[in-house]
């Protein structure tokens, strides 16, 4: 059995059907990435490339609006922020980087041309490059997709270490960390609270349910989705805004990385067929200038034959 949000990538390890509060698991055999990606493992005396997926995502204080056919979002007056889980991926990267001495941080994104703005962000916290692959007409691409892009990227960029947040917080659907993975054959660990650099591996620990830790030792390469509890994001100084504006920022296409729309149009496998919006809650009802008796009787009287919770 493998606890939900470890892909092991290949790997192997020895599970406990009752684990203790502090499990352990070793992912020290070599990732099947040599044969998938010609990426040799991580040697000590190499030089760290992080590669952090970013996604933009609407800020949660935006409205938002069903386009009419009901099939899409108008994103036209939606304010946009770097996916919050995200922001701890580029943290823990420059925390990576401040302790390395030769370190590399990219950011990248599969995303619209506004996407730009959220790379400058990332850049002005302390990252070096961005590379934005432009998803014009890919609007409603599913995880898959998204994951093939990003794992083509990946492919291409070459790092040892891989970052992204543990999921977005628009969908929700913890997918496209899990999936680059999976396509890399690299190891994965999901919600992670905290790592260890050791060297040629790496000890991250990952909670699960019933307040449990999970204590997972891997070699690199290998993908991390980060939890929100694995540090505190910096803001961007004033240096680091200014900084940002010089620092290499470049735009792709699929394309540019060996995709072709018709192999990719082939795995979206996900059709909307409506938007729609929560019901409205009833409006409250207000018991007053009554004896108090009788409007408990009124509200007991709700509770049973309208909300039917007694």
């Amino acid at each position: 059995m493998v606890p939900q949000g470890a892909c092991l990538g290949g790997t192997s390890c020895a599970v406990s059907s009752k684990p203790p509060p502090c499990s352990k698991w070793s992912l020290l055999q070599p990732p099947i990435s040599a044969k998938l990606t010609g990426q040799k493992p991580f040697k000590g005396e190499d030089r760290l490339k992080i590669l952090v997926m970013l996604k933009q995502t609407p800020d949660t204080e935006s409205e938002i609006v069903i386009s009419g056919d009901k099939k899409t979002i108008d994103h036209s007056q939606t304010k946009f922020i770097i996916n919050p889980y995200d922001e701890f991926a580029i943290e823990e990267a420059l925390r990576v980087k401040e302790k390395q001495a030769q370190c590399e941080v990219v950011l990248a994104s599969f995303a619209s041309p506004d996407a730009k703005e959220r790379l400058i962000k990332g850049l002005a916290m302390g990252a070096d490059r961005g590379l934005l692959v432009s998803n014009q007409g890919w609007g409603g691409a599913d995880s898959l997709v998204v994951a093939q892009v990003m794992a083509a990227v990946i492919k291409a960029e070459a790092p040892s270490l891989v970052f992204c947040g543990r999921q977005g917080i628009d969908t929700d659907n913890m997918h496209v960390g899990v999936m680059v993975a999976e396509l890399l054959g690299w190891p994965h660990v999901n919600i992670v609270t905290k790592m260890t650099i050791n060297g040629e591996s790496l000890v991250v620990e990952r909670e699960v349910e019933g307040g449990q830790v999970e204590v997972y030792e891997t070699r690199m390469p290998v993908v991390l989705g980060t939890h929100k509890s694995l540090n505190t994001p910096r803001y961007a100084s004033l240096p680091g805004i200014m900084k940002a504006k010089k620092k290499p920022l470049d735009t792709k296409t699929p394309q540019d990385f060996g995709l072709d729309n018709a192999s990719l149009q082939a795995l979206n496998q996900t059709e909307v067929e409506a938007f729609s919006y929560p019901p409205e809650k009833p409006r409250g009802k207000i018991f007053k200038g009554e004896a108090v008796d009788i409007m408990v009787d009124k509200v007991v009287k709700l509770l049973r034959e309208e909300a039917k919770v007694i």
